[in-house]
């Protein structure tokens, strides 16, 4: 009790002094109606949809962009730009019939013309999009009037309509595409919300579209994404009221004790669609070995480091969430067993000065604390860690695409076709650098095949190649808290994609 008590009073002082830490145009806005303010953990490193592989910039611009299609708060695909489609037998052509009376934020009319030309730029070569290949299987569009669109495949592609239903489908208006507009800071979408103004590393204040084509939405007037890195500065936000909304904070048991006890703050919890992983860069000589891997992997107190670093969760075994329909459980395959890891590192021949670098993005508090254990746990089997903070745009190009690292900490999000999650794995196309040619022939079959009983197969073998040869140490699915003030109801956290819906958000008095 005495322990709970010092902590409640360092909180308390912490409180008093977080006006000074918080933006100052975030607590401006607190006290208006009809206005949010939510704490996001990291700046996105654009606002162009086509341009990044970057999670902070999708939950930003599903504000600011709709898809043909969209994902519901089940998970299910249902329309949105477009109203209804159809599929041909051979599933080689896709028919979209879209919605009438939508209109960009530039007053331009949405039509068929704006699809096509938005694909058009995502497949372009000069676009550089990491997610090209996800629209590669479309060989040719057509327009057979402004509000109907057909694309033809050059042959079945499964994942077509959950890469439509993603951030990175994002429709743009043609006009914009051709004067060259540049949608990284300034996006043109047919959103609920407008971009007022981008203060990087501070806030990105988004405001109502009054054109916004579902009836009665959004509620709010205004939402204020305030960038603070430290979740420590984040909770002492939400308590003192400055902050309405936490989506992305993992806190600890104590923490847990006080807000469950807050009458002022209500605490949703369930299981994520994340997997966190120890990244381990195959490319290394040493990690290639899987002896090697092997031996992270056994060092490692999976759920320990859930419960500590993540705010609790279930541990996995291979490359899939837990909830996934995919999931094949091999969490038994290489359990914690310190003593097997540090004979499997005294097997190789690492020459005793030799340091690995674990490079881990400083702005997600949970990642540190993660990576802090990975280090402990790996030294203690015999392996020198050296720990290297870089922030969240420099690990996008240094580690994620620069491959410079040999380990690192980070949590795979929910994609709503397995192929989001596994396209590439198995040759030299993802960050991990992990080749093996079995899985990689069955992720490449899976994303050509139709229907669940045909594809399970095939990705049953591939997590199976994944979980045995280990391209990472697989931790788990964490839980998610959203955290919000009793007068906000609405918020939603897409399952799968964990992009922010402010949509239904509103504010009481």
């Amino acid at each position: 009790m005495r322990k709970r008590q010092r902590w409640i009073s360092v909180l308390l002082a912490a409180i008093t002094a977080f006006s000074a830490m918080l933006p100052l145009a975030a607590q401006a806005q607190a006290e208006k109606k009809q206005s949010v303010n939510f704490a996001m953990t990291s700046n996105p490193d654009t606002l162009d949809p086509h341009k990044t592989s970057g999670t902070p910039t999708f939950q930003t611009i599903r504000s600011f962009y709709d898809t043909l299609v969209e994902p519901d708060r089940e998970g299910a695909i249902v329309p949105a730009l477009a109203e209804s489609w159809e599929i041909s037998d051979d599933n080689l052509e896709w028919t979209f019939h879209l919605r009438r009376g939508v209109k960009f934020h530039d007053g331009t009319a949405f039509d068929a013309r704006d699809v096509k030309a938005t694909l058009q730029r995502i497949r372009a070569e000069e676009t550089a999009s990491p997610k090209t290949s996800e629209f590669q299987a479309i060989e040719s569009i057509s327009i057979p009037d402004d509000y109907t669109l057909v694309l033809r495949l050059s042959e079945p592609y499964a994942p077509l309509l959950s890469s439509l239903a993603s951030g990175w489908g994002a429709i743009l208006p043609s006009e914009k595409i051709e004067e060259g507009h540049n949608f990284g800071i300034e996006p043109v979408g047919t959103g609920p919300f407008t971009m007022k103004e981008w203060l990087r590393d501070n806030k990105i204040t988004m405001e109502k579209s009054n054109d916004y084509w579902k009836e009665g939405l959004p509620r709010l007037d205004e939402v204020v994404l305030n960038i603070i890195t430290e979740g420590s500065v984040q909770l002492q936000g939400l308590l003192s009221g400055q902050i309405d909304i936490l989506a992305e904070y993992s806190p600890t048991e104590e923490e847990l004790e006080i807000l469950e006890d807050n009458s002022s703050i209500n605490l949703e919890r369930s299981l994520t669609a994340l997997v966190m992983v120890l990244a381990m860069n195959n490319a290394n000589p040493y990690v290639e070995e899987l002896k090697f891997r092997q031996a992270a992997a056994h060092a490692i107190d999976k759920q320990t480091v859930l419960d500590i670093a993540y705010g609790g969760g279930k541990p996995v075994g291979t490359f899939m969430d837990r909830k996934d329909p995919y999931y094949v459980d091999y969490t038994d395959l290489y359990p914690y067993n310190p003593q097997k890891a540090a004979e499997l590192v005294d097997s190789l021949d690492i020459p005793e000065d030799k340091t690995f670098v674990m490079a881990l993005p400083q702005n997600f508090d949970p990642h540190v604390r993660a990576g802090q254990m990975y280090q402990e746990m790996l030294e203690k089997a015999g392996l020198s860690i050296e720990i290297r903070l870089v922030d969240w745009s420099t690990w996008l190009s240094d580690v994620y695409r620069g491959g410079n690292y040999d380990f690192t900490v980070i949590g795979h999000t929910g994609k709503l076709d397995p192929d989001g999650r596994l396209g590439g794995y198995g040759t030299e196309k993802t960050y991990v650098n992990w080749i093996n040619k079995k899985a990689a022939e069955a992720i490449e079959t899976g994303k050509k095949t139709v229907g669940f009983e045909n594809r399970k197969p095939l990705y049953d073998t591939a997590l199976e190649e994944m979980a045995r040869e280990l391209p990472h140490v697989y931790v788990g699915t964490n839980y998610r808290y959203i955290l919000t003030r009793k007068s906000v109801t609405g918020f939603h956290m897409d399952t799968k994609l964990d992009t922010f819906d402010f949509r239904y958000t509103e504010v009481s008095e």
